[in-house]
């Protein structure tokens, strides 16, 4: 079973929703044929590499939210992300353009350090106050999770994975991706948001009856005795 999970490392939602899913993967029985790949989406393209700003006045001057209602939103979303586990701190987010950060998830998957570097990437913006715009901060990052720091300023000065974070882009879109987490299973179920794990473990076992359905198994042409609603075979 493979799932692709569209997410931004700059959203909130995104690391709540990676914490309930992988509740739910934990306790599926067969986790250990599932495949997980974390792929690309921005919430904003156009942002610069950095912003002189908290996150309230970025989303009060370019989105045009009341600041006072972006506080309310913060302060549910900090609930939700405490019953997970997470600690956010929106007073201290750093915003910056999360492309390059999105190139090192890229560069982390071809040495099966994918989801590492993604959770690391989270925890240090919506927790740590780190600004995942800095190429200090990306270098230090994927080093801790066990990139060559060589191999993570190459993929940085060259963009070698800019077309493969803009093909998740394209991806999105053409699957009708409008927001993230966004969790595709077998490019067949897709569930949309953070939602409850009981709703992920619903979809993993549907998902997985699916695609291996109960076979039955006879000896011959000759049924093994059973028992019904009207008794037993003699």
């Amino acid at each position: 079973m493979k799932i692709e999970i569209w997410s931004d490392v700059a959203c909130p939602w995104c690391y709540i929703g990676k914490r309930r899913f992988e509740t739910a993967l934990n306790d599926f029985a067969h986790k250990d044929s599932v495949e997980v790949q974390w792929r690309s989406y921005q919430l904003d393209p156009t942002l610069p590499e950095h912003y002189d700003g908290t996150e309230i006045s970025y989303l009060a001057e370019r989105k045009g939210m009341d600041p006072a209602q972006v506080k309310g939103m913060f302060a549910h979303v900090t609930e939700q992300a405490k019953g997970e586990g997470l600690d956010y701190k929106f007073d201290d987010v750093v915003v910056a353009n999360s492309f390059n950060a999105h190139q090192l998830i890229h560069l982390a998957a071809t040495q099966g350090k994918a989801d590492a570097v993604k959770e690391a990437l989270l925890s240090a913006h919506f927790e740590h106050g780190e600004d995942i715009g800095s190429r200090e901060f990306l270098v230090r990052a994927g080093s801790a999770a066990g990139l060559a720091e060589a191999d993570i300023n190459d993929a940085l000065d060259t963009d070698k994975y800019a077309d493969d974070v803009r093909h998740d882009f394209a991806e999105a879109r053409a699957l009708g991706v409008s927001g993230v987490p966004f969790f595709v299973i077998d490019r067949k179920y897709g569930i949309s948001g953070a939602q409850p794990s009981a709703l992920f473990t619903q979809a993993l076992d549907e998902a997985w009856q699916e695609a291996h359905p109960l076979a039955m198994v006879s000896s011959g042409d000759a049924n093994g005795e059973v028992c019904g609603p009207d008794g037993c075979a003699i």
